[in-house]
């Protein structure tokens, strides 16, 4: 018989447990990408890279030709990581990047999540060669976009197929965060829900105004 125990699921996220990667958030990849809207994207991408150096998350961020091409990061996420080295790439699939491989090896954590343009190319690349490689793939749907809805869902189903696990924005924040009697990282985390959390940001900021409400109580 099953016994139930406070211990959390081994498969739920952890700061320390994951590597975050943040591939080609870059305006060329941005125009053409039609499957979310840019405002929720930079919106998303934000609130998963202040998630992200908020706790401590080791985080790699990645761009394609960023000088002859691309152009540079969104500056929500640069924001979020102000010191963070940027690795530039030629390849398509971010693992088959020395750098970006030598950089994981580095950190050496068997989770991985990924954030990014496009769905069909850039985060299917790597998500099938990490999972090929024996690591576990998370990848945060409303944080990745694609030139259409049907390549972005084709892309996250050709992933779940293979092994990958979808998750979103918000959802990867509350997840770090677990439990708002966790005071150290609980005003990080309400902060963070209250600048990019759309309509659940705005709820917090009513709450708490009108009835100085706290999750942790």
């Amino acid at each position: 018989m099953a016994i139930a125990t406070t211990t959390p699921g081994k498969n739920l996220l952890s700061p320390k447990d994951h590597i975050l990667i943040m591939i080609d958030f870059q305006s060329q990849m941005a125009f053409a990408t039609k499957s979310i809207d840019a405002v929720t994207l930079r919106n998303n991408a934000a609130l998963v890279s202040h998630a992200a150096a908020g706790f401590g998350v080791s985080t790699i961020l990645t761009t394609v030709a960023r000088e002859s091409f691309s152009g540079p990061m969104f500056a929500e996420i640069s924001e979020a990581f102000p010191s963070h080295a940027v690795l530039d790439r030629t390849s398509m699939n971010t693992w088959e990047d020395p750098a970006v491989v030598e950089a994981i090896n580095r950190i050496g954590k068997p989770r991985i999540v990924l954030a990014g343009l496009w769905t069909s190319v850039c985060i299917v690349g790597p998500a099938m060669s990490a999972l090929d490689q024996g690591f576990e793939v998370h990848v945060i749907a409303d944080a990745c976009g694609d030139v259409s809805e049907e390549a972005h869902e084709r892309a996250m189903q050709r992933m779940i197929q293979a092994g990958a696990r979808p998750m979103t924005a918000l959802q990867y924040l509350l997840e770090l965060q677990r439990d708002w009697a966790r005071s150290d990282t609980y005003e990080l985390t309400t902060g963070i829900a209250k600048r990019f959390g759309g309509a659940y940001g705005l709820g917090i900021t009513y709450a708490k105004t009108m009835f100085g409400a706290q999750e942790g109580h």
